[in-house]
């Protein structure tokens, strides 16, 4: 699907991609984790044909740059920093649905699974919009049309506990017809989605290794917190995530998506002294539920 042959880039003196040599199979959902300034996103840049570089990129052994509408045509893309649009929601939309031959009715439908009322804001400026708002239109756009490749930079940053979710249910439908890059400076945020690691570091290629692939990405799980004595910014932070108290405040209760523990988890390490319980059961859901 991708191979990247004895890839390098350079900015003027800077050397920021060192002979990378990487090939990435469709049903593979590979993390792409790193500092910044590791060389992620100008490696994904070579990927869409937006860079020269030396070495060879091929994705379905067409080279992006050379056949650059084709090769963007079995891609899903969601940038790390929205780009400064000032196209509006809907036109966005049509205009996005027109290149790669979608309907852009079923992207208006994945913003609304997301969170997103596309309609509602239709004659909005792409600019005006909220960070959350922008990330889960990209997303809608990116994943209400048929791809074989998906390549996100840090896709879950911006959105809310319910959304993410919701993108982890979407992604699962698409985990055997597609290959995945997702790319992250931390890999807690991205653990449970992948299949395989790859780490970078200043332009190379630190780590490449396989990961058990034990977790379903459309799981949730229940959870219970119990505090020792109630904390204001331990429950503002459960808050965020959604969960609720009893009455006495020191029992908090809520839902969070099945890849999102090792984040949560990371979260609550903060607030250990102030921890007297957890308790984490996988939420069974209908088969018709699943299915859906």
């Amino acid at each position: 699907m991708i191979q990247f042959s004895n890839v390098s880039k350079r900015f003027r003196r800077n050397q920021v991609l060192k002979g990378i040599n990487l090939a990435i199979t469709r049903g593979q959902r590979v993390a792409l984790v790193g500092s910044n300034g590791a060389g992620k996103t100008t490696l994904i840049r070579c990927l869409l044909g937006e860079y020269n570089c030396s070495g060879l990129v091929t994705v379905d052994e067409l080279n992006p740059r050379e056949f650059r509408q084709q090769v963007l045509a079995k891609v899903g893309f969601v940038p790390q920093l929205p780009p400064p649009l000032r196209m509006p929601v809907g036109q966005l939309i049509h205009f996005a649905a027109s290149l790669c031959g979608a309907e852009a009715e079923r992207m208006q439908h994945v913003a609304g699974l997301l969170g997103f009322d596309a309609v509602q804001y239709r004659h909005q400026p792409f600019v005006k919009l909220s960070g959350g708002q922008k990330q889960k239109l990209l997303i809608a756009i990116a994943l209400g049309r048929d791809s074989e490749l998906l390549v996100m930079d840090e896709p879950a940053a911006n959105l809310d506990p319910e959304a993410r979710h919701t993108l982890f249910k979407l992604l699962a439908e698409k985990q055997q017809s597609s290959a995945m890059l997702i790319s992250s400076h931390r890999l807690d945020e991205v653990a449970s989605l992948v299949n395989r690691v790859v780490e970078m570091d200043q332009g190379e290629i630190v780590l490449d290794d396989v990961v058990a692939d034990l977790v379903d990405m459309s799981s949730q799980l229940a959870c219970q917190i119990s505090m020792v004595q109630f904390e204001p910014a331990f429950a503002k932070a459960l808050g965020e995530w959604g969960f609720s108290s009893s009455s006495v405040n020191t029992i908090w209760t809520g839902i969070i998506a099945g890849p999102d523990r090792l984040r949560f988890l990371g979260m609550l390490s903060r607030y250990a002294a102030l921890l007297s319980g957890i308790a984490m059961d996988e939420v069974v859901q209908s088969r018709k539920e699943h299915v859906a």
